[in-house]
């Protein structure tokens, strides 16, 4: 945003307030109906449904509770508009990458270069670092993939009884589990929740990732520091059996070290700052050329072709960068990995942003959303106490609205001008959502990824939320970090002060 449209946006912002100052009782009162409708929604209608459209109309309906609000405090429809209009804009870069990260997991898969990942990853297993062992699998699973959930539901469900077999606790089974596959997610340039954080916070993705290091890393270290501990007092026996699942994969794609160079070549753009959208293209062409020579088996079976063309190779490509696309192997445990969605993957995500920009631009034009920074930076005035109320609005979200996008969205429309007026980067608004509202999702019984994870690795969160340190020890590295001031990126253009 330019400092011209920023000023002009602080000073409609000023004039709504001029034409009748909202109390903060009317600004917050589309937050609470949104998330009384969304608890309602989730909790008793669709539960882990919700997201497949129920919750992208409460956020609409949200919207038109803000525009009643907006009307009775004189806001015109028009202003209403125009800023949703510029909202959705803002959101442009992120809807691309989007649609572009669903292309590239479409030939990454096809390919063979996420099965080679995978394959390599689950022959690191040692009994004696097992649980160490489960953070490091799923945490390299859940990179290659972007989903937690994916690498729960297989690679997770093996991992929990090879523990089983080895006597170890479910438990510290399932938090080591769930410690790596929300690692992964975070970092993940091909997760949801880590294209959501910065698109909500006004940042950029590859920013993002590298600024969301600095507290993800010491974290991580800590978990497996603790893994490998608790690991020297397991009384451990007999012998991981992964023969069946290694000969799966390599029975299903020709799995080789060189299609590593794939993934290396696109670190190597994103290191040299290439822009995201070329990177991510870049590795979904070089996916598609790997895929037609390493797997022109499996190219002929997505086209459902018979030779090798040039038509049938670029209907197998497409296939797997536009649409779902699956490939099965003799190990039905893995056949739900090896799945994508393609481009038409993340239409929900995509669903749910697009509805997130009306209800916040709504809520930004009737002065809604500057009312409320205005009272939070009263009873929060230092930056620690801004990262604070963060943190504690994303746990409260993940707790009433049993949702972990809506724990990004909410909080990430609300507080990115209270981040801007203290001088902040975007980076630090989009890292704590990340820090607490991603991660802790997954302690919530209740929360469509604590009910999911407990029913697929038939674990109670009961038992497997204090071994998941990763997930709880986030959100106290992110408030560490604030109340030392530690690595915290001021913006580089001041904000405009009327």
């Amino acid at each position: 945003m330019n400092q011209e449209s920023a000023a002009n946006n602080s000073n409609q912002e000023e004039l709504i307030i001029k034409n009748k100052e909202l109390s903060i009782w009317e600004a917050l009162l589309p937050i609470l109906a949104l998330v009384g409708m969304l608890f309602y929604n989730v909790g008793f209608a669709f539960g882990d449904d919700a997201l497949s459209g129920s919750n992208q109309f409460i956020l609409i309906f949200g919207a038109a509770i803000a525009a009643i609000v907006g009307f009775y405090n004189k806001v015109s429809y028009k202003q209403m508009m125009e800023e949703v209009a510029n909202n959705i804009k803002s959101t442009t870069g992120a809807l691309l990458i989007l649609l572009m990260v669903g292309s590239l997991a479409g030939t990454w898969l096809i390919s063979g270069i996420i099965p080679t990942m995978i394959y390599y990853g689950l022959q690191i297993l040692n009994p004696t670092i097992f649980l160490a062992a489960c953070v490091i699998i799923c945490a390299i699973i859940s990179i290659a993939t972007g989903s937690s959930w994916t690498t729960s539901a297989t690679v997770g469900i093996a991992l929990i009884g090879i523990g089983d077999t080895l006597g170890i606790s479910l438990g510290m089974t399932a938090g080591a589990v769930i410690s790596g596959a929300y690692f992964g997610d975070k970092m993940s340039p091909l997760s949801d929740t880590t294209n959501l954080a910065p698109a909500m916070a006004g940042g950029e993705l590859f920013s993002h990732i590298k600024y969301m290091t600095l507290t993800t890393v010491p974290t991580v270290v800590i978990t497996l520091i603790i893994f490998i501990i608790l690991g020297f007092f397991q009384n451990t026996s007999g012998v991981p059996q992964i023969e069946s699942q290694l000969e799966a994969i390599d029975g299903a794609f020709t799995i080789s070290p060189w299609l590593f160079i794939v993934p290396v070549l696109v670190i190597f753009l994103i290191v040299k700052k290439t822009p995201p959208l070329i990177a991510l293209l870049a590795g979904t062409l070089l996916g598609a050329i790997a895929a037609i020579i390493a797997q022109p088996n499996i190219v002929l079976a997505i086209a459902g072709a018979d030779t090798l063309t040039f038509n049938s190779a670029y209907i197998g490509v497409m296939k797997a960068i536009t649409v779902d696309t699956a490939v099965e192997t003799s190990s039905a445990e893995l056949n739900d990995l090896f799945t994508a969605g393609g481009m038409a993957g993340m239409l929900g995500t995509i669903w749910l942003i697009v509805c997130a920009m009306i209800f916040g631009g709504v809520m930004d034009a009737i002065g809604a959303l500057a009312r409320i920074s205005e009272t939070l930076l009263h009873l929060f005035d230092t930056v620690f106490g801004l990262f604070a109320s963060t943190v504690f609005t994303c746990l409260a979200l993940n707790i009433t609205a049993s949702d972990q996008y809506l724990a990004l969205v909410v909080p990430g429309r609300m507080y990115a001008k209270a981040y801007r007026d203290k001088g902040l980067a975007p980076e630090n608004l989009s890292r704590t959502l990340e820090d607490s509202g991603t991660v802790t999702s997954v302690l919530i019984p209740w929360n469509t990824c604590g009910a999911y994870q407990s029913g697929v690795l038939g674990v109670p969160v009961v038992d497997y939320g204090f071994y998941a340190f990763f997930n709880w020890i986030s959100p106290f590295m992110t408030l560490l970090f604030a109340a030392f001031h530690i690595k915290i990126k001021q913006l580089t253009v001041k904000p405009v002060v009327n």
